[in-house]
């Protein structure tokens, strides 16, 4: 089949990379205009082992393993009160994200046509194909179409319902970025709560350099789809009067390039399948930041998705793959809300 894919993260490169695998021919658009390289890093449990070994990544994932040993638990003075095992954040194993990406980027490049720079515009199903148009100008046909493009999914919003509908914040926001470790963190990290705010500070890959986490309450995500500038000042004014280092993180905050913000926020999709379109990742059952889980269910989620499609015809692969995949994901996303009530967010059935 001809097949579209909107996202160029994990969920929608692991998927092409085994379509492909089945025969079918794979197009992959992706609005941003390279491969991104911010965000946090990335960790991996379970099951998900067994994906990176089916793509032939999994040793070289390995070989970029953080190697956290701990994180502090710290008061408001900066006084350690107890310490966090590695595996408290990073899993059984942890890398950056765009060591993931640039990993599955190099799998698929050969037999995945990308288009950087582009996304979908408008979607018109027929009971044998789907025609799509493109930022680009360009108007094609597909037999199936999938949704793999986060969070504010473009592809949800056109064939499923609109943001509003299908978002559940939970109550938290928070700011990304590296600079360099004056700390003098070594494969380690601080973790502080103070007054409705929370800062997570680790060093791993590279020791001159450590990321930094901001987080404080909020009522909405609407922060996510501002400049960038009105998110910083958001970040400001909810750390303002905070002592400690967060003066200086907060002007390193302004100098990152690598500048990241997003809300601890869920997708609840009643059906992941329309049609000949289909969700899978982030766009269809996000299950926020706070789960741990982003990663492992990207994966997870393609591969199901894909051995259906092997198995069955399009209708009955969509429902085996929601099926398969569903308790996984409604268990997931409990534990999300419950770890964002620990942090001052909120916990709605």
């Amino acid at each position: 089949m001809n097949v579209l894919i909107s996202g160029a993260g994990v969920a929608g490169t692991t998927l092409a990379e085994l379509l492909t695998r089945s025969g079918h021919r794979v197009t992959l658009v992706e609005r941003a205009p390279a491969l991104r390289h911010t965000g946090y890093a990335v960790d991996f449990r379970g099951a998900a082992f067994e994906v990176l070994a089916e793509l032939g990544i999994l040793d070289d994932v390995r070989q970029h393993d953080t190697e956290m040993t701990g994180t502090a638990l710290v008061d408001r003075d900066g006084v350690q009160v107890e310490l966090l095992p590695a595996e408290a954040f990073a899993g059984e194993l942890e890398v950056p994200k765009h060591v993931l990406n640039e990993l599955l980027y190099d799998v698929t490049v050969d037999h995945v046509e990308y288009r950087f720079g582009t996304s979908i515009t408008s979607l018109r199903q027929s009971e044998d194909a789907v025609t799509a148009e493109l930022t680009d100008g360009s108007t094609e046909t597909y037999d199936l179409v999938f949704g793999a493009d986060g969070v504010y999914s473009k592809v949800r919003q056109l064939a499923f319902a609109p943001h509003s509908a299908v978002l559940q914040h939970l109550g938290l926001s928070g700011a990304g970025f590296t600079m360099p470790n004056f700390l003098g963190l070594d494969h380690s990290g601080l973790l502080r709560a103070s007054d409705g705010t929370a800062s997570y500070l680790f060093s791993a890959a590279d020791p001159d350099r450590m990321t930094v986490s901001l987080t404080f309450g909020t009522t909405s995500g609407a922060l996510d789809r501002l400049p960038r500038a009105d998110q910083e000042a958001a970040v400001r004014a909810a750390f303002a009067g905070d002592a400690w280092h967060t003066p200086r993180l907060l002007e390193a905050m302004s100098e990152a390039s690598d500048f990241y913000f997003s809300s601890s926020t869920q997708v609840r999709v009643d059906r992941w399948s329309t049609g000949r379109i289909a969700l899978v990742g982030d766009a269809g059952y996000c299950a926020a930041p706070t789960a741990g889980m982003g990663t492992s269910q990207a994966l997870l989620g393609a591969r199901a998705l894909a051995r259906h499609l092997a198995d069955a015809a399009y209708p009955e692969a969509f429902a085996e793959y929601e099926a398969e995949l569903r308790p996984y994901v409604t268990e997931n996303q409990a534990n999300g809300r419950s770890a964002a009530a620990m942090f001052g967010g909120v916990q709605e059935d």
